[in-house]
């Protein structure tokens, strides 16, 4: 049996595994699977295994924080959405069917862009395929919903693909279906060469046409000039700001309008380039004209402007950027990293080199002569309206250990000011601030390198190349630190609906061939928010991930551990996971290293604690998950009848002793027996039954009503 790592036990096997474990499973927190270890370089060195899991107890502490907080500590900014949608709830952005009502109401404001609509509509009637090229905030997402409710004359739902899926491969592939029609949002591009890219798509053009399919993709405007996709684009651009306005207030839906508008609103209007801005201030018509003007005025921009059209004193500048990478720390904390910052500036002044502003001839503002005194009296004074200081605890702190931190009054003036730096300022400012980011990087405090993920998240809005060359492809094959925050960096980016497909094919482009500590990187980037975007393709690249090397092994069952914490307030996710786990191991062979690698990644589901507080995660997602006990039932079965059975029954209960006191408790755990009981033989039921009498006996479990649960997940704990 020692020789078969997935056998089925004999009666009574299971209480002799439990009373005395054999050197074939492993102990919690051994990676070895229970195979015996020959040579030092089959296995990671403490010290890397001591990094993973300090990286993964980082991991953890935030995202457990975030879902406290409802999303990242703060409120999402959807200012850029495009016709009415933003990050959070924009049709189409994760792979999946979008819904005909969703469509409907990212088409609620919509009008057709003339003439960059009728042309494309020609192309996609014509080739069945069209792509749509332009800035992000142009209305491209709306476009492609309306062309292909224009052509199919349907009010059918669609498929949104994944931004990463190479057009070559999905014309090879079994994924179009007849019929059908699919959209690619935020395309991020292939991988293959020019030529292939050419075959790919005109086999892919043939295969929606033979099939009555069509398929619309939205890209950045640099697209069009590649040359396997040049016939297929079109340029792409928003309405008419005025006509969309008018169309919108003639709307049944839209608000009275007056009939006399002031001059100035329509004025502004005009100058609006996003028609996601357009909309709202014909919403803010409902409040009257003067609320829409206000709208209009946007005072954030206008403050955050006025600020640096003073040119402030590098004296007031370097804070304030301080600040946007490290808003609400505590104040002792800022001040210290903020002089720092500082430090950086005077060493890069010193070396002599001529700023690149100097150059080039630009405008930008020098930082020459440094006098860095900091007070904390001075925020009133060098920041009016854009910061202000507070008092509070920090994360799960006591209220009463509060102290004073400074934060921006909003994070639309967080973000508003990284951009006005990466606007206004050239090398002189930035290279210096690089080198005290990947300072920050470094440090202990995950509070502070939170932060710097924050605020590197909202700089690749307006510089994503830079960041990911300079800062993200450094620090994500560094130390753990480096990659928990390289992790964070992209999990943030994800707030923004057009930067959600750039940071999935970053995290994707280390999975594979690019070192085991940018593998780990990739692990840990793929749970939280990518994971929940792009749910199929991150448990599948993980669960590829738990085929490979021992280190990545490990890393990836913890990123799949994460994934089912954080989906523990979503039933729908979290029965995809333990569905596409429980397909995995029916999908692989008996007696395989597949299949014992997929049961160990199992049982380490089966033991996770919950992410929001004490206790085992199978007990609360038995009490609210719809369905819940037939899937961690078969989950349970299955580890049950391999070398991992020992772990499972301590899963098992440690569950029964958390729904103890639960009213709902004996009906789950009835269900989760009688679904058990139908995946075993009673030889095996009859094993499960002496070993799990004779767990309960120990000190651990031995606890008043657990006995109880147990005889109604068996029906008697006696032969």
């Amino acid at each position: 049996m020692a020789d078969d790592p997935v056998a089925e036990p004999e009666e009574g096997a299971l209480q002799e595994q439990w009373q005395n474990p054999g050197p074939e499973e492993p102990p919690e927190g051994d990676d070895s699977g229970g195979r015996p270890r020959t040579a030092d370089a089959e296995r990671p060195e403490p010290n890397e295994k001591e990094e993973d899991d300090r990286g993964y107890d980082d991991l953890r502490r935030v995202l457990g924080q975030q879902t406290v907080h409802n999303n990242f500590y703060a409120s999402v900014d959807a200012s850029g959405a495009a016709f009415g949608f933003g990050a959070a709830a924009s049709p189409g952005l994760a792979p999946g069917s979008v819904a005909p009502a969703e469509i409907d109401e990212a088409l609620r404001f919509y009008l057709d862009p003339r003439p960059c609509f009728d042309e494309a509509l020609a192309r996609l009637r014509a080739e069945h395929i069209v792509v749509l090229t332009g800035r992000h905030d142009s209305g491209r997402a709306a476009g492609s919903f309306a062309l292909l409710r224009r052509v199919t004359g349907s009010d059918t739902g669609l498929r949104s693909l994944s931004p990463a899926n190479s057009l070559a491969d999905l014309a090879a592939s079994r994924d179009i279906k007849p019929g059908q029609t699919y959209v690619i949002l935020d395309y991020v591009g292939e991988t293959h060469v020019d030529a292939v890219q050419a075959f790919g798509i005109r086999r892919l053009s043939e295969e929606l046409r033979g099939k009555g399919s069509y398929l619309v993709i939205t890209a950045a405007e640099d697209t069009q000039r590649r040359l396997a996709l040049r016939d297929y684009c079109v340029p792409w651009h928003a309405p008419d700001p005025l006509e969309l306005f008018h169309h919108c207030t003639r709307l049944p839906s839209a608000p009275d309008v007056p009939a006399d508008l002031p001059e100035e609103l329509l004025q502004r209007v005009t100058e609006l380039r996003r028609p996601a801005d357009v909309i709202a201030a014909v919403a803010g018509l409902a409040q009257g004209p003067e609320v829409a003007l206000k709208t209009l005025r946007d005072s954030d921009r206008e403050l955050v402007r006025n600020w640096f059209h003073k040119e402030p004193a590098a004296g007031d500048l370097l804070p304030l950027a301080a600040l946007a990478f490290l808003d609400g720390v505590p104040e002792r904390t800022f001040e210290q990293h903020s002089v720092q910052l500082g430090a950086h500036v005077r060493d890069w002044e010193q070396t002599g080199e001529i700023p690149v502003a100097e150059l080039d001839g630009a405008g930008a503002t020098a930082l020459r002569g440094v006098v860095f005194r900091q007070t904390r009296a001075r925020w009133k004074e060098q920041a009016v309206g854009l910061v202000r200081a507070e008092r509070r605890a920090g994360p799960g702190e006591d209220p009463g250990r509060s102290e004073r931190r400074i934060v921006f009054h909003s994070p639309r003036i967080r973000e508003l000011v990284i951009g006005e730096l990466h606007d206004l300022y050239g090398y002189e400012l930035w290279y210096p601030l690089r080198q005290w980011l990947s300072g920050l990087a470094l440090v202990d405090d995950l509070d502070v390198r939170t932060e710097v993920a924050r605020g590197v998240a909202l700089l690749a809005r307006h510089a994503l190349v830079e960041v990911d060359e300079n800062l993200l492809q450094i620090w994500s094959a560094g130390i753990s630190c480096q990659r928990v925050t390289t992790a964070l960096t992209l999990q943030f980016m994800c707030e923004d609906a057009h930067l959600a497909p750039q940071a999935w094919n970053i995290a994707l482009g280390w999975a594979d061939r690019k070192g085991p500590e940018r593998a780990v990187t990739s692990a840990m980037a793929l749970t939280g928010r990518i994971g929940s975007l792009y749910r199929l393709d991150a448990l599948n690249w993980l669960w590829f991930l738990t085929q490979r090397g021992e280190r990545m092994a490990f890393a990836a069952r913890r990123s799949l551990v994460l994934l089912l914490q954080t989906a523990e307030r979503e039933p729908d996710r979290a029965v995809f996971m333990l569905r596409y786990v429980r397909t995995r191991i029916a999908g692989t062979p008996r007696r395989s290293t597949a299949r014992s690698q997929a049961l160990r990644a199992a049982v380490q589901l089966l033991e996770a604690q919950q992410l929001e507080g004490p206790g085992p995660l199978p007990a609360a997602l038995l009490g609210g998950l719809p369905g819940g006990a037939r899937h961690l039932g078969s989950l349970w079965t299955s580890v049950l009848l391999s070398v991992c059975r020992r772990r499972a029954v301590g899963a098992l209960c440690r569950t029964l002793v958390a729904l103890r006191d639960d009213p709902a408790g004996v009906d789950v755990v009835g269900e989760l027996g009688e679904t058990m009981r139908a995946g075993m033989s009673p030889r095996q039921w009859g094993a499960l039954r002496k070993d799990l009498s004779t767990a309960l006996n120990h000190p651990e479990f031995e606890i008043p009503g657990a006995r109880r649960l147990a005889e109604v997940l068996l029906g008697s704990l006696r032969n």
